[in-house]
């Protein structure tokens, strides 16, 4: 076959293609809403990020050109300018962190940074008086979290979840421990 003139076969092409654009043309009207705010958004951050270099580069300029003065006035007073008294929390705040969400994973001596021997040691003798229940010792309960306390639940006994929930009122008092012993003494009870 012989080959058509060169203007022919470009109107030939063109008209192709007109077709071809007003078959496709229902779908590109549908998307062109949404290319067009892309578009915008492109253009509004490519400014935003051109008008944010122009600002670093003045304030480097000034910088350079004023050098900043590392005064700082009498009266401004920051946390890391006043002295610690030993960076430990205060008592208030210690007892707040040991109980709670975070009485799950930790005891109170472990919220006050306090070692186990140390803990023990300084107990008073009224905590550690006769009167403290087997169970107590057995399990080491003041050393436990609420989480290793919730995983021993299921060994005792009514009559030692009493004895626990009676020794808890009478030494630390913590909510989260006794409403879980007497969630426990409900449903052991119960059955």
């Amino acid at each position: 076959m012989a080959t058509a003139p060169y203007g022919v076969r470009l109107l030939v092409g063109a008209a192709t293609m007109a077709v071809e654009e007003t078959i496709r043309l229902p779908k590109t009207i549908l998307m062109y809403p949404m290319t067009l705010a892309s578009t915008a958004a492109h253009v509004v951050m490519r400014f935003q990020q051109n008008v944010a270099e122009l600002v670093i580069k003045g304030d480097s300029t000034l910088e350079h050109i004023f050098p900043p003065k590392d005064e700082q006035p009498e009266w401004a007073t920051f946390d890391e300018d006043e002295p610690d008294d030993d960076g430990a929390p205060e008592s208030g705040e210690t007892v707040r962190r040991a109980e709670g969400r975070f009485a799950l994973y930790s005891s109170a001596d472990a919220a006050t940074g306090q070692s186990d021997s140390w803990a023990r040691s300084a107990a008073t003798p009224a905590k550690q008086s006769a009167s403290t229940p087997a169970v107590v010792e057995e399990l080491d309960y003041d050393q436990l979290t609420l989480a290793q306390l919730r995983a021993r639940l299921q060994t005792l006994d009514v009559d030692e979840l009493e004895a626990l929930l009676a020794y808890e009122e009478a030494t630390k008092g913590r909510a989260p421990f006794q409403t879980l012993l007497a969630n426990r003494i409900t449903r052991a009870t119960a059955k």
